[in-house]
């Protein structure tokens, strides 16, 4: 079955959606509404598709089945809710709103209607995500201990007056932006707890804008911190995300993560285990231990190991790259559920509500500085 396409909001992250979506050979584009025309007449002429002229014009056009909805998040709700009643399977950008209860009805919603409703986590799709999930249920590092996510990211494009700054239109860095990364540690780790979360308000604004965020969750036996900064030129931007094991640990690069590094106490048996989650990494030994050296102890346990080792993978990918590769599969594994409802899919609806709700509750409870 070809899937007509009907994309509600033009911006540049709808455009780069829109090209890997269409990569697949179900998904044919039918038009385009933004508020602003201009911006779909941007749209429409590259793609060469039509333009619709209200919300209302492009969901009553019986040929569109699917809508992709990639608005400001305050209009998430609201966009997302008319597309199901109007009949369409809807795919769109985090988070699912600006409210936990109106992310669940949007799923009750859909649940009722049998029809499709997901949020763009597209994380989940990321080769690296899944060879770290993998390494947590081997544990071949041990148990889980901390993990961190650092985001320096840049505000060089957004001016004062962007919507961004708005928690009234954006529901702020918490919900707009880390919904993603609550995701993936959920994920991997299971439901967190929160623990406590700061907003820091940015100095010599008029208006209040809170630009530096920070939260720590209690995921499976161990702390998760998160900090989320937009205050930095493009040209600095970075994130790292860092997961602490018994015996190693992984980070990972990049907020759309390309590239990774280990580090661990492992025997020769498992080196061989990392060799075949890992083909072609670059891995370096560092230490060989031999004789009662290969004894060690940590977290009031003993271990037999034979060496350390340094791994490293993905030099060469780039995020443009992998970031269109895990869109093309976010897209083919829920056009696979929509022909056949037995197929398990790696992101639900449910994902957007327990990413939501995290998020919700540490802007929420967040301590104010400054």
């Amino acid at each position: 079955m070809i899937y007509k396409l009907g994309i509600v909001g033009a911006g540049a992250f709808s455009m780069f959606s829109a090209e890997a979506f269409l990569q697949n050979k179900s998904i044919s584009l039918a038009g385009v509404y933004d508020i602003d025309p201009e911006k779909s007449g941007v749209f429409a002429l590259k793609y060469d598709t039509r333009i619709f002229y209200s919300m209302e014009e492009i969901l009553s056009d019986n040929e569109i089945n699917l809508i992709y909805i990639s608005t400001p998040p305050n209009l998430h709700f609201e966009h997302c809710k008319s597309a199901l009643l109007a009949g369409k399977h809807v795919i769109c950008e985090k988070p699912a709103a600006l409210e936990p209860s109106h992310a669940v009805e949007l799923y009750e919603l859909a649940e009722k209607k049998r029809l499709l409703y997901v949020v763009n986590l597209m994380q989940r799709y990321n080769p690296l995500y899944q060879k770290v999930s993998k390494l947590i249920e081997s544990k071949l590092l041990g148990e889980f201990l901390h993990g961190y996510f650092e985001n320096y990211a840049s505000d060089e494009a957004l001016s004062p007056a962007h919507w961004m700054w708005n928690p009234e239109i954006s529901g702020g860095i918490f919900i707009e932006h880390a919904v993603h990364f609550f995701d993936m540690f959920e994920g991997w780790l299971g439901k967190g707890t929160l623990i406590s979360s700061q907003k820091v308000k940015r100095l010599g604004i008029d208006r209040t804008i809170f630009s530096r965020v920070q939260s720590v969750g209690l995921y499976a036996g161990g702390i998760v911190s998160m900090y989320h900064g937009f205050d930095q030129p493009k040209r600095m931007d970075r994130q790292e995300l860092r997961l602490l094991f018994e015996r190693g640990e992984v980070t990972l690069h990049e907020w759309v993560p390309v590239r990774l590094n280990m580090k661990g106490l492992i025997t020769n048996e498992e080196e061989l285990l990392w060799k075949g989650l890992f083909p072609g990494a670059i891995i370096e030994e560092i230490e060989k231990f031999e004789g009662d050296n290969r004894i060690c102890k940590g977290n009031f346990k003993e271990y037999i190991i034979d060496k350390m080792i340094h791994l490293e993978y993905g030099r060469d990918a780039r995020k443009e790259d992998i970031y269109r590769f895990i869109l093309r599969e976010m897209i083919a594994d829920q056009v696979k559920w929509i022909n056949d409802r037995s197929h398990e899919r790696v992101i639900t609806g449910l994902n957007g509500i327990n990413s939501l709700k995290m998020a919700w509750e540490s802007e929420e409870k967040a301590q104010i500085i400054g």
